[in-house]
């Protein structure tokens, strides 16, 4: 057998009959010759009974050294017990990115996530995973691919990780749906951008003119001026409060069915209590948050928080900076950063633990209290 060379390659004579010529250097690797002047590498192997042949590529459109080292690695693999053959008629079979995203949206997302996170989840597949993926076989899909999408949506990094975080998910499943191999996930080692936190908490003078905006927009939007002082006063979360209804409301206590984490009870505090009684009930709707439509809460909190803020000069100031306002005048007040946690509803202790910079440290308090002791005993 020959040394096979491109140019070896080249010279090889058609005959009427198709024919292989095999290296004899890396035995497997050889180039098949068509009678009608086409060309081909190819890598073959006998194993467990069988020869197992696996098309490389066309000669003159692959460069030979490259279709050398990939009848290595093949030859390598059938070796192992792989068969290529079969891997790539199933990655044919494979469905596609968006079949399985159809599958996960059904099937999965109604009955595992809450509403609000199967809003989310919806989003983000049909508005970036299938426009890019779509096509795709699940089986082919690559951690290339999956990090070029994480690429293209670096100018938006919130986003970004909730995709890539949705599309691990899905790959997962595929996993435990028999459609890849396990602990293949291409998400696996694809970098999430860094988050900066948005950690806006209102100061005293800042209150005073969201209390006086707040005067201001109440006539034109009762329920939301209520939605956003009870979001103030008990530091629940927005969709906590959007759909709260009366029913939930026993004695001192809000008692959720339901929430981001789960079943849940919120304190009421004496401000909360008076701004519910204060709060406009309306026949046959359920909702403390009453919006225009028969039997429905009030959908759009936004536009009339955009009024709210602009007249009182807080054009930066988000809805859910009223929790983290709630949340930084506790743990200013001196309440323990387990109890604010408890109250806000945190199932992790690092989520309440952004706060901590705000409380008094003990070393420092401790160390002015000798200092001002000494002072006083030399001043005499």
């Amino acid at each position: 057998m020959p040394k096979l060379t491109k140019r070896y390659v080249e010279n090889l004579p058609v005959r009427e009959k198709e024919y292989f010529v095999w290296d004899d250097i890396l035995k497997g690797f050889g180039a098949r010759v068509y009678p009608n002047g086409g060309k081909r590498y190819v890598a073959q192997l006998f194993r467990e009974g069988k020869t197992v042949r696996v098309q490389i590529g066309r000669h003159g459109a692959m460069p030979f050294e490259e279709a050398k080292a990939r009848a290595r690695k093949i030859i390598a693999d059938i070796d192992d017990g792989r068969n290529p053959n079969r891997e790539k008629e199933a990655e044919r079979l494979s469905p596609t990115v968006a079949q399985l995203a159809e599958r996960f949206l059904e099937e999965y997302v109604p009955l595992h996530c809450k509403p609000r996170t199967q809003v989310e989840y919806r989003h983000s597949v049909n508005r970036y995973i299938l426009p890019a993926l779509g096509s795709i076989r699940v089986l082919a899909l690559r951690r290339e691919e999956v990090a070029a999408l994480h690429h293209d949506m670096q100018d938006k990094p919130y986003q970004a990780n909730r995709t890539l975080g949705v599309l691990s998910k899905m790959m997962n499943l595929a996993e435990s749906w028999n459609l890849r191999p396990d602990r293949s996930n291409p998400c696996y080692h694809v970098r999430k951008y860094r988050e900066s936190k948005h950690e806006r908490f209102l100061t005293g003078e800042e209150l005073t003119r969201l209390g006086k905006a707040l005067d201001e927009e109440e006539p034109f939007a009762p329920s939301a001026v209520t939605a956003y002082r009870l979001l103030l006063y008990t530091g629940a979360r927005l969709s906590e409060i959007q759909t709260l209804k009366w029913e939930y409301i026993r004695g001192n206590r809000i008692h959720l069915p339901d929430s981001k984490t789960g079943a849940k009870t919120i304190p009421l505090n004496a401000p909360a209590l008076e701004v519910l009684a204060n709060a406009q009930r309306i026949a046959g709707n359920p909702y403390v948050v009453a919006g225009a439509k028969e039997g429905e809460y009030l959908k759009d909190l936004q536009k009339p928080w955009r009024r709210v803020r602009k007249a009182a000069g807080l054009e930066d100031v988000r809805i859910h900076d009223l929790r983290h306002t709630f949340a930084s005048e506790a743990v200013m007040a001196g309440e323990s950063l387990p109890t604010v946690g408890k109250i806000l509803g945190h199932t992790q202790a690092q989520t309440t633990a952004r706060y901590a910079h705000l409380a008094d440290d003990p070393l420092q308090s401790a160390s002015d209290r000798v200092a001002s002791s000494l002072k006083k005993a030399l001043d005499g």
